[in-house]
This record gives C-alpha cells, sequence and structure tokens, in this order.
C-alpha cells in the first residue's frame, strides 16, 4: 500500500503511473531489465495493484464520510452558536436604546436647569453689577473717590471699564440736575483715557507687545481709541526717514510694521491703511511738492523728468504694499492716494508735455543750423508757392535760382537722433501720466509734433534746399548731392518708421487714433516722395546733360572719318573712355544712396537714358568702314558699362545698339541677311535704314535698295 501511495505523486499522469509501476515489476519492463518480459508476472501485478487501489478508495471513502459528518454537526453547532448571539445582540441594542433615551432626558433636563439658573443669575449678576456702578457713582456724586480701583495704578484696566460704563450711563441723565456728576465723569474719562495713551506710549517705546495688545484693547471702547492708533502711526515713522530715498523707508517701515500691528491691534488691516494713508498724505506728498515745485516754473525739463520719476517710483510703492492686507478694496485705495498727491500735476502735465517738445525741438534745429553758419530758408506757403509745384512736377523746369550748398545736405543723424531721444521720452512718460482714456489723444499730439519738427522742419526743408541746389541741365561739370539728400533722408526716415511702431503703435494700437496716425504717416511719406521724385529726375537729368557735354566737347567727326584708315591704333574713342568713367561713378553714387527696389528703377530710367542719348549721339555722324568699326568698339565699351546696372533691360538695349553698328561695317550684300538677324527682325525697317544711311558709302553702293 506504501508503494501504491508512492507512485500518486504530484502531478499525477496515469501513463506514467502505468510506466513507473511495471518497471517495478519483475520482468515487466519493456526492455526487460536484468531478466527477460514476462507477462503473467505483469498481469499478476496489476491484478493485485487493482485490489489494492480498491481497498485504497473503500478507505478513503469512509474517511470523506466521516469528515462530512463531522462537519454537518460543526455547521449545526454554529448556526446555534449565531443564532444565541444574534438574539443577545438585540437585547443588548434594546438596552442601549433605552439607556440612549434616558441621557436625552437627563439632559433635557440638566438644560432646563442651567436656562433656569440662567434665568435667575443674570438679573442677580446685573443686580450686583447696577450696585456696583451706583456706589462708584455715589463716589463721584459725594466728590470722594474713595475706592482702591481709582486710586491704585495697577487697577487702571479695572476703573477704566468702571468709567466707561459710568460715562455711557451719564450721557442719559438731565443736565440740570447732574451736571455737576457728569463734568466729574467726564474729567475722569479723560484722565483715564490719557493714561491709558501713555502707558501704550511708554510700553511702545519698550518694545512690550503683550503690554501694548493689553492697553489697546481696553481703549478700544474709548473714543480716544483713534488717538491713541495715531500715537502709535506717529511714534513709528519717528527714525524711520533717516536716508535721502523716501520710497525705500517707507516699503521697509511697512514691512517691519505689519506683523507688529497684527499682534496689537484687534483691526490691523485698518491701522495699516491709515498708517500708509498718514505717509501719503504727508511724508509722500510733501517730498513730491518739493521736489516739482521748485522745478515747475523754471525747468520744465527736469519738472518732467522728476514727475516721471516720482509718479513710476509711486506706483511702484502702491504695488509692493498691495502684499499687506488693507481691506477688500487695497487697489482702489492706494489709487485714490497716488492721485490725490499728483491730480493737480498730471492735469497740466499733456500741455506742459507739448511746451516742452516744442520748445525743445525748435532749439535743437537752431543750433543745428547755427552750427552750419545757415540762416534758415523760408519755405513758402500759399497759391503762389502751390502753383510753382505743381509746374516743377509737371515740367521738371527749376524755378528760381539755384544755390550751391558747397555739398551740405542739411541733414543730420546726430540731430535726428536728439530728436527722437527726446520724443521717446515724451512717449514713454506719457504713457505712464496719461489716463487711459486720454492716451491715444496725446501720445497722437506728441507725434505731430515730431512730424513737425523732424519731417517738415528738417527733412522737408532738406529736400527743398536740395532741389534749389539741383544745376540745370546744362550746366558743366556741376556737382550733384541731391543723392546724398536721398541717402541720408532715406535713413532718417528709417528711423522715424522704427520708432512709430515700436512706441506709438501699443499707445494708439486700440483706438480710432490709430487711423488718423496712420493717415498723417501716408500723408508725410507721399509729400516727401514726390520731392524725392522730383529731385531724382532733376539728377537724372543732369547726369545725362553732363553726359551730352562730355560727347559734344570730345567726339570729333574724324573719329569716325580718320583719314588714314589702316593706322587706327585706339580700342575706343577718348569720349566713349570719359562717358563710361562717369556713368560707372554715377551708378556707384546711385548704389549707396539707395536701397530695395529703389535702386532697380532709378538705374532702370539712367540706362534707358544713357542708351537714349548714346543712340542719338552715334545718328549725328556719317561713318566709314574703319569708323564704323571704332563706333562698334564704343558701343561695345559702353556695353561693358551697361552691365555694371545689372538692369537686363539696359543691357538687351544696348545688344539691340550694338547690333545696329554691325550695319555700319558689314558688306552691302548682307545687309538683307544682317537685318533679318534676330536681334534687329523686330526693329523698324526706317530704324535700320536711318543707320544705313550713316555709312560714307551709302549713295555709292547704293544701298537704299535694300530698303525699297
Amino acid at each position: 500500500m506504501a508503494t501504491t501511495a508512492q507512485l500518486f505523486e504530484e502531478p499525477f499522469d496515469a501513463d506514467e503511473y502505468i510506466e513507473r509501476l511495471a518497471w517495478r515489476t519483475p520482468g515487466g519492463g519493456s526492455k526487460g531489465g536484468a531478466e527477460a518480459f514476462d507477462p503473467k508476472k505483469l498481469l499478476e501485478e496489476f491484478e493485485n495493484h487493482i485490489e489494492e487501489l480498491k481497498q485504497l478508495d473503500e478507505k478513503i471513502q469512509r474517511k470523506v464520510e466521516k469528515l462530512e459528518h463531522q462537519c454537518h454537526r460543526e455547521a449545526k453547532e454554529f448556526a446555534h452558536k449565531v443564532q444565541d448571539l444574534q438574539r443577545s445582540n438585540q437585547v443588548a441594542f434594546q438596552h442601549f436604546q433605552e439607556l440612549d433615551e434616558h441621557i436625552s432626558y437627563v439632559a433635557t433636563k440638566v438644560c432646563h436647569l442651567g436656562d433656569q439658573l440662567e434665568g435667575v443669575n443674570t438679573p442677580r449678576q446685573r443686580a450686583v453689577e447696577a450696585q456696583r456702578l451706583m456706589t462708584y457713582f455715589n463716589e463721584f456724586l459725594d466728590g470722594d473717590l474713595r475706592s482702591d480701583v481709582f486710586n491704585n495704578p495697577d487697577k487702571i484696566k479695572e476703573a477704566a471699564d468702571i468709567i466707561q460704563k459710568l460715562h455711557l450711563i451719564a450721557q442719559e441723565l438731565p443736565f440740570d440736575r447732574f451736571a455737576d456728576v457728569k463734568a466729574k465723569i467726564a474729567s475722569k474719562y479723560h484722565d483715564l483715557e490719557r493714561q491709558l495713551i501713555q502707558e501704550f506710549t511708554a510700553a511702545q517705546r519698550r518694545g512690550e507687545i503683550g503690554r501694548m495688545r493689553e492697553v489697546a484693547s481696553v481703549l478700544l471702547h474709548f473714543k480716544g481709541y483713534a488717538h491713541c492708533v495715531d500715537v502709535y502711526i506717529k511714534q513709528c515713522q519717528e527714525s524711520a526717514y533717516l536716508r535721502n530715498d523716501v520710497f525705500e523707508d517707507t516699503a521697509n517701515l511697512c514691512q517691519r510694521v505689519n506683523k507688529q500691528v497684527g499682534e496689537v491691534f484687534s483691526s490691523p488691516e485698518t491701522v495699516m491703511a491709515k498708517l500708509i494713508q498718514n505717509i501719503f498724505e504727508n511724508k509722500l506728498q510733501a517730498h513730491v511738492r518739493e521736489k516739482l515745485d521748485e522745478t515747475r516754473h523754471c525747468d520744465i525739463e527736469q519738472y518732467l523728468k522728476n514727475l516721471y520719476d516720482l509718479y513710476s517710483r509711486t506706483t511702484l510703492l502702491a504695488t509692493k504694499l498691495t502684499e499687506f492686507n488693507l481691506g477688500s478694496d487695497k487697489h482702489t485705495f492706494l489709487s485714490k492716494l497716488i492721485k490725490s498727491i499728483f491730480s493737480s500735476y498730471l492735469e497740466s502735465y499733456i500741455d506742459m508735455e507739448r511746451e516742452y517738445l516744442r520748445t525743445r525741438g525748435a532749439l535743437i534745429l537752431q543750433r543745428y543750423y547755427d552750427s552750419k553758419n545757415h540762416q534758415k530758408r523760408p519755405i513758402g506757403t500759399g497759391s503762389i508757392q502751390d502753383l510753382k509745384e505743381r509746374i516743377r512736377q509737371r515740367t521738371n523746369l527749376p524755378l528760381g535760382p539755384s544755390i550751391d550748398t558747397h555739398g551740405e545736405t542739411f541733414l543730420s543723424p546726430e540731430l535726428v537722433v536728439n530728436l527722437l531721444q527726446e520724443t521717446r521720452h515724451a512717449f514713454e512718460r506719457c504713457h505712464r501720466l496719461s489716463d487711459p482714456s486720454d492716451l491715444p489723444k496725446n501720445a497722437f499730439s506728441i507725434f505731430l509734433l515730431l512730424v513737425d519738427h523732424l519731417c517738415v522742419e528738417h527733412i522737408d526743408y532738406a529736400l527743398e534746399i536740395g532741389l534749389s541746389a539741383i544745376p540745370s541741365s546744362d550746366a558743366k561739370n556741376a556737382n550733384l548731392y541731391f543723392l546724398d539728400v536721398v541717402q541720408q533722408a532715406n535713413s532718417i526716415f528709417h528711423l522715424f518708421d522704427k520708432q512709430f511702431n515700436d512706441q506709438l503703435m501699443p499707445l494708439i494700437s486700440s483706438s480710432p487714433k490709430l487711423a488718423e496716425c496712420l493717415h498723417k504717416k501716408k500723408e508725410v511719406i507721399e509729400q516727401m516722395e514726390v520731392k524725392l521724385d522730383t529731385g531724382i529726375d532733376r539728377t537724372l537729368n543732369c547726369m545725362g546733360g553732363q553726359m551730352k557735354h562730355i560727347l559734344a566737347t570730345e567726339q570729333k567727326k574724324t573719329d569716325f572719318r580718320p583719314e588714314d584708315e589702316n593706322n587706327v591704333m585706339i580700342q575706343y574713342t577718348t569720349a566713349c573712355s570719359k562717358v563710361c568713367v562717369y556713368v560707372s561713378r554715377q551708378v556707384e553714387h546711385v548704389r549707396k544712396s539707395m536701397d530695395g527696389k529703389n535702386v532697380d528703377t532709378v538705374l532702370t530710367e539712367l540706362g534707358v537714358r544713357f542708351h537714349r542719348l548714346i543712340h542719338e549721339h552715334l545718328q549725328q555722324y556719317s561713318y566709314s568702314s574703319m569708323g564704323g568699326m571704332l563706333a562698334i568698339c564704343d558701343v561695345a565699351e559702353y556695353r561693358r558699362c551697361a552691365k555694371d546696372f545689372r538692369v537686363p533691360l539696359v543691357l538687351q538695349l544696348f545688344d539691340t545698339l550694338h547690333a545696329l553698328c554691325n550695319l555700319l561695317v558689314v558688306a552691302p550684300d548682307n545687309l538683307k541677311q544682317v537685318c533679318s538677324g534676330e536681334q534687329l527682325t523686330n526693329l523698324d525697317r526706317n530704324l535700320l535704314h536711318a543707320f544705313v544711311q550713316l555709312r560714307v558709302d551709302y549713295r555709292a553702293a547704293r544701298l537704299g535698295r535694300h530698303f525699297s
């Protein structure tokens, strides 16, 4: 049986079980082992083992039945025990309910008894208190204060309580019968009040927070409590302002006092608010008045700087003070305090700001022109001036004598920086000092002053002087300084535009004044662009006149009809060389003076005029075969010069001109083929014919038949 039990190992596998049983049987192994395989022995072993298993099963079954019977018996016993416990618990719960009802009944009786005792005791206490007060009142009536409470300094708190109540009672008594006693009580009332305040002051000087709190709680019911707070506030400020920085001293004082106020007074937020109000209405207001009144009428610049600095530091101080408990609406409270100090100054701020900017701007301009020994010319206005301006714009004629500026542009970066700096400070002050509802309007008025001083009085004036200084197109060796004016005016306007976007726009971006500012800026830009365009156009005319003068003086008829056709040693004519040098210099000048697309626009116009001038110039001469080759060389040099323009249109024009010059040297039989080439096929045949007519052999070779 033990052997059988050993075969039941976990986990149980029937095949494995049979295999192990066969292996243990002598002669029962599959390979026979030491003995040969004997099926009878194996069968016999299996039958014996089956019997053992049946006996084991019966034994286990009896044990299971015994355990099940025992389990049922214990379950019934446990169920009976649980029922007994439930009955006991129900009885205990009923007893608990009875006890709870009894306790509630007793508590009700006790509360009722307490109410009855209180109802009896309260009138008794009131009667005792009334009797006590009547005893003290009789002492005042007799004029002899015998009670120890009024004569012992250590009982001042008890005396204060009594006299405060007597003072209230005395207020209800008729004056004609009790005038004397009312006066005595009032005198004692004020005397005790004074003693308490003195005691509070002494305790404050000694730094005894507990005694201060005790005295303050007694004084809370006296009329002099407010005076106690005033004394505390006054004493707090003694030795608090030892430095020159009243704002920093105030912040440090409030930080130091805040904790103490919370420990001493029952309503610390009221005391802190009163302390801050006292500081603002006395220390700060006196400091602001002293700083501003001394400069208000003698130094406006310093006055505005002081006003901005004082207002900024005051608002910063108010921001720091918001961390303290000052009541429910501390922001409004602090705003009113600031307004009470600065209202009279802020009302007139923008007028003084405009007056200062107007005066300062005029002074900066005048100093600059004085440094140049220049007497500013009045720029005419009215119908005659408007008529001249329209004529000049449409005809490009110089109206009035040309003036010599000796290369001076009358534009000063230093002056511009000074004006913009003053305006930047003005915008900062305007942002800080203006009422939010007036901010866009005030900022716009400052912007108008900047436009007047910078754009009208300086840039526009310089453009007018620059226009007047441009010589006529037939002037010789003219110095063209207007492009320098353009360059500086462009740089200045970039600075002006940057200040407009960086400092003015944030102040007006959400108001109707934005449209007015943008319109004014556009108007100023358009006015200056008209004058710039006029000046550039006249300058280009002068350049063309200068090139025409070089060609007229340097180009000879014999250049293109040399006497000795076989002895021409030059690559291009002197006139061509000088014109190219002049043009290259002017192209470089234009590039330095312009930026962006303006460079291409001006160079395109200059290139077109340059091409037109050379085209017309070449048509003034007749060309021999060698002269035609020299003309081609000249045009090639002009084309090389045109590459400096970096404008495709200009280079294309000179390519076409170069192709036209080939008509001056091509063999007569090839003329028709050349005219049909890619570059000439789209040109007017009259133009081609006109160039062919410039050939010396035009009549002799009967070249006209190719165009008939």
